[in-house]
């Protein structure tokens, strides 16, 4: 729905100002400056307002006829704004106003750059769908977006045949960060790519991959301007970009991707089941163990704050106190980000050595532990699995990792549902050569099981039906 309640231009602005909250008319000022001439763009708005039990946490999302750049080789595109997931209002109506210092509502809010095609007179409507769809689970989830994050989408983001599925973000290469009355907040763009350079950034890192994309002028440019249309990825446009950029940075680099939200669980092969003192949190096939909401909050506190620092692989200690207080607590960071890597779950979880465990995992998580491996452990870092259907958290560590309950003397090591498998550089490089097949094209045939009973460990690549049956 169309709507036309917002500041217009010229002098009546001025008298219309004091109608709009802080927050909206200072998002709007941003916009102001860099569309002067369009003072009244069009404006998808939802019916009935988040904060009054609608569906849709966006207000509103503008939408601008951005004429580009020629000197930059920018073409004309459509320019998406959206209003919400900062806090527009400042009286708690959505966010819980925290000051001025810290970020407004959630910090960000999304923009999205969509090719104007020819004869096109207005925006196509479908990119405030999926900004109201990402806005979504970020209220959800509490997991706000960070630049360089990725989004595994699976569909067109647009609903047709489109090989753009899959997006990633970064800062908006216009607007401005804006100090509002309650709080700073930053302009945080989608970028849609095929799932190969999904893949290429989840091997790497998101920032890589943009920073290729933008040398690549039909597959975004500077300004990583989306073409629905684009039927090549840059690997196609140019084959030497995966050998010479992404292989070489993985292998240089690693890859900064230190965890994702999974369907995943574990079981402990060295008990029985049914023994009364089992803290596994999920088996398949068995009922899971529910976390406290204690145990929980500081889950998604260590969530939120994992590594700080991409090249320093330490993981947290196990404390039961709060670390920071420069965010209301609801708030974490996205799992899929660097400022998320691990779990620290309540110190007065008793810690068990495990003798043999059992890894479960659906086959998209399967096909990200030669990553693990490569990208991560052989690196020094770690990578964590966290379940999305449960409080299941798995986590790799290598033996350069400090602060790890997992050691070389004792690999499996269990606090509450969380696991820690501690590999050894020689075992990853043997891991690597046995799942081999999970990277091919068309992928193992499920379920697949691979064992090495040498190390008392055992996986198994499940379909997703498994951990999509009622185990809650």
């Amino acid at each position: 729905m169309m709507d036309d309640m917002r500041p217009s231009g010229g002098a009546g602005a001025m008298g219309l100002a004091s109608l709009f909250p802080p927050g909206l008319q200072a998002i709007y000022g941003e916009c102001r400056r860099l569309y002067p001439e369009q003072p009244n763009p069009l404006q998808v708005t939802a019916i009935v307002k988040y904060w009054l039990g609608g569906p849709d946490p966006l207000d509103y999302i503008s939408m601008y006829r951005c004429v580009g750049s020629p000197a930059q080789h920018v073409q004309e595109h459509w320019h998406y704004v959206s209003f919400g997931l900062s806090d527009l209002y400042g009286d708690n109506r959505v966010h819980e106003f925290t000051g001025q210092d810290g970020p407004s509502g959630f910090g960000f809010e999304l923009t999205f750059r969509l090719k104007r095609e020819a004869g096109e007179t207005a925006p196509p409507t479908w990119p405030a769908e999926l900004m109201q769809g990402l806005a979504r689970y970020v209220f959800q989830s509490e997991n706000t977006f960070c630049s360089g994050d990725h989004v595994s989408w699976h569909s067109p983001l647009d609903n047709s045949e489109s090989r753009i599925q899959h997006m990633l973000l970064t800062e908006d290469p216009q607007l401005q960060p804006v100090q509002t009355p309650f709080g700073l907040l930053t302009f945080l763009q989608i970028v849609g790519v095929c799932t190969e350079e999904l893949q290429a950034a989840q091997q790497w890192n998101g920032q890589g991959i943009l920073d290729l994309l933008r040398t690549v002028h039909v597959a975004g440019g500077p300004w990583l301007i989306t073409d629905m249309r684009r039927g090549e990825t840059i690997f196609e446009i140019d084959p030497h970009l995966q050998q010479e950029r992404v292989d070489k940075g993985m292998e240089t680099d690693g890859s900064n991707l230190s965890g994702v939200s999974a369907k995943c669980a574990w079981e402990d092969l060295s008990r029985p089941p049914d023994d009364e003192d089992d803290s596994r949190s999920i088996c398949v096939g068995s009922q899971p163990r529910r976390l406290s909401d204690k145990d929980t909050e500081q889950i998604r506190e260590a969530l939120r704050r994992g590594l700080e620092i991409n090249n320093k692989p330490v993981l947290p200690p196990i404390s039961g106190q709060r670390q920071s207080h420069d965010r209301p607590q609801s708030r974490k960071d996205s799992l899929e980000s660097e400022s998320s890597a691990a779990i620290v779950p309540h110190e007065l979880v008793r810690t068990r050595q495990l003798e043999s465990v059992h890894l479960q995992f659906n086959q998209e998580s399967g096909t990200l532990i030669p990553l693990c491996l490569k990208g991560r452990l052989l690196h020094g870092r770690h990578f964590t699995y966290k379940s999305i259907t449960g409080d299941t958290a798995i986590t790799f560590v290598s033996t350069g990792v400090e602060g790890a309950f997992a050691t070389e003397e004792h690999p499996y090591a269990a606090h509450g549902p969380w696991l820690q498998i501690l590999l050894t550089e020689e075992f990853v490089e043997r891991m690597l050569e046995d799942l081999e097949d999970l990277t091919a094209r068309e992928g193992p045939k499920l379920p697949r099981e691979y064992s090495w009973p040498e190390k008392k460990l055992k996986i198994s690549i499940l379909p997703d039906s498994v951990f999509d049956s009622p185990l809650q």
